[in-house]
């Protein structure tokens, strides 16, 4: 299995949903009302004034982050025209500067080409006063401490884009983390800096767990670049202060959603240097199957793809000799892990749909119970096994703090 599920059976795609309610959030305002049967949706997270919202992360540190264009020179690229490398762009997302941050403008959730190639796919407007704003502050200076800051690895789901766990992407930055996103082009949406948006569209061959893991192999080499005061950028943009120099590129992780899970599991197989992996409901499903031992410390986080039901889960799950955690929240969903988990439930406020129609999407999960797993399980993880912090008993067993998660031995 080499794809990512992005729909539900019961309902629309997540991206029409989103898309919609993107559209539509202008409308509400102005006469948009919930159906005589229907009842309210959660109100947590609120919309402030009709824009869709990210819950802020939870962190000492502001936010900074900076847009790459990445140019892989070692591959050419199947799916541009002849000849074409392969180009990625990437975000480095870090702890800013306190007494600086406030001075630089927050980044957009996706920027403008992006989104709009999202909505257009789903046939609406461009309503971009509605789409929400990240905490990261574009080009603020990078919080130096004397040590350089750890790093984690982001890969996301086919057909999606590297904005779509920004929640947790932006809860690790505010403790101390360097998180590199990728957009794995020809998979999803994204836009380069003159303006080009490349989709899926007619894509052929596609792309497959292992064509996102080679994508991962080179943004592991460009962190690598950036440690030792290399700026890897296309352009040569200049970068935030402190950054180049800022990252330790001895110590790495990684993690990815769905098809970015599997491609984060493989990438470990490949490259030593990656330290400490999770994948958020990967199917964990390549060809060949995953069948490789790996000894350093990898969690899973799952809910359609639990080992209970996914025998590629399960095979991965035996091959993990180092430290190794298996959680499931209940009531999650494939898209409950990521920003999903607050944007749908805003779209249906703003659609009037009923509680039901959006834990189709979302599961039952409390929506605000989600966001709190996603931001405190992953920065356990990596506190535990890229710097050594033990943050309670939250990884050694059942949490009184989180009911909802069951442990699976």
């Amino acid at each position: 299995m080499d794809t990512t599920p992005v729909a539900s059976p019961t309902g629309p795609t997540r991206r029409r949903l989103l898309g919609a309610a993107l559209a539509l959030g202008a409308v509400a305002p102005l006469g948009l009302t919930r159906t005589a049967s229907a009842a309210p949706v959660p109100a947590s997270p609120a919309v402030d004034a009709g824009r869709l919202t990210l819950p802020a992360p939870t962190g000492p540190y502001p936010v900074g982050m900076v847009p790459l264009h990445l140019r892989d020179e070692s591959r050419l690229d199947p799916n541009a025209r002849p000849g074409r490398f392969r180009e990625l762009m990437a975000t480095v997302w870090y702890p800013a500067r306190t007494a600086d941050a406030g001075a630089y403008p927050l980044a957009p959730w996706m920027t403008e080409g992006a989104l709009k190639a999202f909505l257009d796919d789903v046939g609406f407007p461009i309503p971009l006063a509605l789409a929400p704003l990240t905490s990261g502050h574009q080009g603020a200076p990078v919080h130096r401490t004397g040590r350089p800051l750890p790093v984690v690895l982001y890969s996301h789901g086919a057909g999606s884009h590297r904005a779509d766990h920004t929640v947790t992407v932006q809860e690790l930055a505010s403790h101390g983390f360097a998180v590199v996103t990728v957009d794995h082009t020809h998979d999803g949406v994204t836009e380069f800096p003159d303006g080009t948006v490349v989709t899926r569209d007619g894509v052929a061959p596609g792309l497959y767990p292992r064509d996102y893991a080679a994508d991962l192999l080179f943004l592991l080499d460009r962190v690598v670049d950036l440690a030792n005061g290399r700026n890897p950028d296309v352009a040569g943009r200049t970068l935030p202060t402190g950054l180049l120099g800022g990252l330790d590129a001895r110590n790495i992780g990684a993690f990815g959603w769905s098809k970015g899970g599997t491609a984060t599991a493989l990438a470990m197989v490949a490259d030593r240097r990656i330290r400490a992996g999770l994948s958020l409901d990967g199917p964990m499903a390549s060809n060949p199957a995953i069948s490789t031992d790996i000894d350093r410390p990898f969690m899973l986080m799952t809910a359609d793809f639990a080992r209970a039901t996914n025998p590629y889960a399960e095979t991965f799950w035996s091959h993990l000799r180092g430290w190794r955690l298996d959680v499931q929240a209940t009531g999650a969903k494939h898209p409950s892990y990521g920003d999903n988990m607050t944007l749908i439930p805003q779209a249906g406020r703003l659609l009037g749909m009923t509680e039901q129609q959006v834990q189709s999407q979302v599961g039952t999960l409390d929506p605000a119970r989600g966001v709190l797993i996603q931001q405190t399980y992953p920065r356990a993880f990596f506190d535990l096994h890229l710097r050594g912090r033990h943050c309670g008993d939250l990884l050694d067993g059942p949490s009184k703090a989180f009911p909802e998660v069951v442990y699976h031995p």
